[in-house]
């Protein structure tokens, strides 16, 4: 990408989506990821797989080629060829200082809402809202529940997990979440970042307990996203975030087997 282009575009020159489209294009990932995520965890419980497997295959059989093929296929339009040119914006270059100032709040922020904030709300909405989902639906319950899956499987789940939810899903979820759709809804002002956020939430179909606190946590990150026009502020606390998560679940996977 051009210096021109790393530097953020001016939002009166960003094609605008309409509400309908931006809804679309923001939940429709998440519903392929539902749809593989509800054939694949009943058949891997069955065979003594845990169904945290099973997002996993879905993060890379759908969200992956989805979201990216998607960046992709707008740049061929574009641009003639296979690229991000012009598609994934908001890469205004900040000094390495700034990232450490505002990406270390951020994940301190979420990483106390996800872990601390949201058991009690979870528990809560699992017992009283979503208590007629099968018990597979929930995959915390694996952890609690390691001694019905084999060691393989249960290694397999650190290992992907760590790179599939750590690494490679959450750089491409920033490019099309905030790199692609954010600047897209910029017409909103202030609210886009809201909206980004809820609906971003939302297309986590498969945990829909954890929305109030997953929505609390990602509001500061991406207002400072959209702030600083910098995508990789978000690209940082959100692989952080997740490998803190994957990391702490490996170790207790290997404690335990």
């Amino acid at each position: 990408m051009s210096q021109t282009d790393n530097v953020s575009t001016s939002e009166s020159n960003i094609e605008q989506h309409s509400i309908v489209k931006s809804i679309i294009l923001h939940l429709l990932p998440g519903i392929l990821v539902l749809i593989c995520f509800i054939i694949a965890a009943p058949i891997f419980e069955r065979n003594g797989i845990p169904s945290v497997n099973a997002l996993l295959l879905a993060i890379a059989i759908m969200i992956i080629p989805f979201e990216l093929g998607y960046l992709l296929y707008q740049g061929k339009k574009k641009n003639g060829k296979l690229s991000l040119k012009g598609i994934v914006l908001y890469r205004k270059p900040m000094r390495v200082w700034h990232y450490i100032v505002i990406s270390l709040p951020c994940i301190i922020w979420s990483t106390l809402l996800l872990t601390i904030v949201t058991q009690p709300i979870d528990k809560y909405l699992i017992g009283k809202v979503f208590f007629w989902l099968p018990e597979w639906f929930n995959m915390a319950n694996f952890i609690n529940n390691l001694e019905q899956y084999s060691q393989g499987s249960l290694l397999l789940a650190g290992v992907l997990g760590f790179v599939l939810n750590g690494i490679a899903g959450p750089v491409v979820e920033e490019l099309y979440f905030r790199g692609y759709l954010l600047p897209r809804i910029s017409r909103l002002k202030g609210w886009a970042p809201l909206v980004n956020v809820v609906l971003f939430s939302i297309y986590h179909f498969f945990t829909p307990w954890q929305n109030p606190a997953r929505i609390l946590a990602l509001l500061p990150v991406t207002y400072a996203v959209w702030w600083k026009k910098n995508i990789y502020i978000g690209i940082i606390v959100h692989c952080v975030i997740n490998i803190i998560g994957a990391v702490a679940s490996f170790l207790l996977i290997l404690s335990l087997i």
